[in-house]
């Protein structure tokens, strides 16, 4: 093949890859790449902050599996991905962060916006590598790549020095693989299944690995035939329809969630794509006396609270039927119903709460009922989002987006931006307190620039809510929390979009269900009420956990 700039291979690599979306911010330290991304069947999306960007790219690999892919130029471009880099490594999204740096023959002294970033990101991805000839182009993409996208999953980091990208090169891309799926051994299965078969009180608990591995309609014909109650984590909203009577709810707020959905009870757990991260195991095995069934796609994390019996590894789609099969004969009732029927119930009861400013339940409430099965809630961290993942009811997976690894504030606005490209049939509403959504509301302009329609729902108390909630908890009292915001309408109106604030219970439901039939992105403002407590403790018990 001719002789071209390494900068052309390394994006005709990205083709190859497949990846549709660069998002980011260009620089002088790739000029090169930008020219060949021009030059490209690559979109490349300018965002108005490098942690937008990166955001994008973060929910573009949860919802497509494939790789989103960022860009920054060296120093505090690269520096600016680096929360949302952090986010898509703790809550395993496949990303691919790309970053500029300076010449190679400076790198060893003192220079203008030199930081070494490879050091820099190595906390905070599965891999990462300076490229430093352009010879190795088509095997580090291909690299990052596979090992962003393989179990689990997670950020990779590539760095472009401006002279390696300006060379000229031969070479072609490496082609594409699909990542290897292992097989359990039959007699771990059999084990497994023989451990299910004769449980008394066995339950499962589902978390973001079934989300991750498209296993949800494995894991539905799993209950069918076992007759075994699932409990989902936040991030595992949706693999079971909330209307299933074997749903157990949404776990992963208060150590007690898990004695109401009758873990306190089992005897044996069967933990399915769970990932350590979101809960930890001591809240549902506190004296390390349940026998515990993994399956997962990798080894489980050594905890003493989490020492499997029998793991199973392996694609968890495979995995549940063949356990489905083994199971078949022996139907179980087990799980307690106590934790759903309580928030249910209040979720329920929220549809005649016409208090004003808003209470939590009622604003979710009308949100459910504007949004249909496939559509996308993404919610921002805060007070708020603890409601939405104890409350707000999912019908399928990939459908509540919730930060939960990291937790970082700023998440929702440049998420919905990705999840209206990768959908633009979905409706995609998102739900921000006052605090994140001016951590990232510049991406708006993004959001108006390509006409991604979604709703911004921002509760607005004048607070950081959950910080409240937890310093009166412990202190009667809080302090350092309270801020003042700018006329949110006003501030919709200055980039070009609608605006409306609610002046009743009733305008909310209104105001949605208006905006979502608009084809520009929209805000709806509504005064919130977090005097009620989120872990609703009166029925539930008061014992919670930090989140």
């Amino acid at each position: 093949m001719a002789s071209r700039r390494a900068s052309d291979l390394f994006v005709e690599c990205l083709e190859a890859e497949g990846v549709r979306y660069v998002f980011g911010i260009p620089g002088e330290e790739t000029l090169d790449l930008n020219e060949s991304l021009a030059n490209s069947s690559v979109s490349f999306v300018p965002v108005r902050h490098e942690q937008g960007g990166a955001y994008m790219a973060d929910m573009h690999g949860r919802l497509t599996g494939r790789a989103g892919v960022c860009l920054g130029t060296l120093g505090p471009g690269a520096m600016n991905l680096v929360t949302a880099v952090g986010d898509a490594f703790l809550d395993r999204a496949p990303l691919v962060a790309l970053t500029g740096q300076a010449d190679l023959e400076r790198m060893h002294k003192e220079s203008h916006q030199y930081i070494d970033l490879v050091e820099l990101m190595r906390p905070i991805t599965k891999w990462n590598a300076r490229v430093t000839a352009p010879e190795i182009v088509p095997e580090v993409v291909r690299k990052a790549f596979k090992v962003a996208e393989s179990e689990k999953p997670g950020a990779t980091h590539l760095e472009l020095p401006e002279d390696v990208m300006a060379q000229e090169v031969d070479g072609v891309p490496l082609p594409r693989r699909r990542p290897v799926k292992p097989e359990p051994a039959a007699r771990e299965l059999l084990k497994a299944a023989d451990l299910i078969r004769n449980a008394i009180n066995p339950v499962a608990l589902a978390g973001n690995g079934v989300v991750r591995a498209g296993a949800a309609p494995a894991l539905r014909e799993f209950v069918r035939a076992t007759g075994i109650s699932v409990a989902e984590t936040f991030m595992g909203k949706g693999v079971m329809d909330y209307t299933d009577p074997k749903a157990l709810g949404t776990v992963g707020l208060q150590a007690r969630d898990y004695a109401m959905a009758g873990f306190e009870d089992a005897d044996v757990v069967i933990a399915i794509g769970y990932d350590l991260v979101e809960h930890a195991p001591k809240h549902w095995n506190p004296r390390g006396d349940k026998t515990i069934v993994c399956i997962d796609a990798v080894a489980a994390e050594v905890d003493e609270h989490f020492m499997p019996e029998v793991e199973l590894v392996g694609d968890l789609y495979h995995v549940l039927t063949r356990l489905a099969e083994e199971c078949r004969d022996v139907p179980h009732s087990g799980g307690s119903h106590r934790l759903r029927d309580v928030v249910l119930g209040r979720f329920e009861a929220a549809k005649q709460d016409d208090a004003f400013p808003m209470q939590p339940p009622r604003v979710l409430w009308e949100i459910r009922q504007a949004l249909g099965r496939e559509d996308v809630l993404i919610s921002d961290v805060g007070l708020h989002k603890l409601w939405i993942g104890r409350m707000f009811p999912a019908h399928e997976p990939n459908t509540v987006m919730i930060a939960n690894g990291l937790a970082g504030m700023g998440f929702a606005v440049p998420c919905a931006v990705a999840a209206k490209l990768v959908h633009p049939d979905r409706k995609v509403v998102t739900v921000n307190g006052d605090g994140g959504f001016l951590m990232n509301c510049q991406e708006l302009e993004t959001a108006m620039r390509l006409r991604t329609p979604f709703v911004n729902v921002v509760w607005e108390n004048r607070q950081f809510g959950s910080i409240v909630w937890k310093q009166d908890r412990k202190f009667g009292e809080h302090f350092g929390t309270d801020f003042t915001n700018p006329d949110f309408v006003k501030l919709a109106e200055a980039f070009g979009m609608p605006g409306f604030r609610c002046e009743s219970a009733e305008d909310f439901g209104k105001h949605l269900r208006h905006a979502l039939t608009l084809d520009v992105p929209s805000l709806v403002v509504v005064p919130i009420d977090y005097s009620i407590d989120v872990a609703i403790a009166q029925e539930l018990g008061t014992e919670t956990v930090s989140t």
